[in-house]
């Protein structure tokens, strides 16, 4: 699945314009590798996303086209979320 897609699906970023905004900024890491909004994730897949001012770190445990709300924290599981000071994120 595509990774905005991915993204929005499980609600991890509301939009799936947004979650291609955040990819083409370079903000979105999978497996350590820079990430394209078109790019492809898989369940294992460990995703580090830079939100303005913590990175959270999650495990891809699982991938549906549609999920309803209850379903979509059935996709992932957060590995780490680290707050960062706005000095160091520029």
């Amino acid at each position: 699945m595509r990774l905005d897609k991915f993204l929005k699906v499980s609600r991890l970023i509301k939009r799936r314009t947004l979650a291609k905004e955040v990819a083409d900024q370079g903000r979105i890491t999978i497996n350590g590798l820079v990430a394209k909004a078109s790019s492809t994730v898989a369940v294992g897949d460990e995703m580090t996303i830079r939100f303005g001012n913590k990175i959270v770190t999650v495990q891809i445990d699982g991938i549906k086209e549609h999920a309803k709300k209850e379903e979509a924290t059935d996709m992932y599981k957060i590995i780490r979320e680290e707050k960062v000071n706005s000095q160091e994120s520029m």
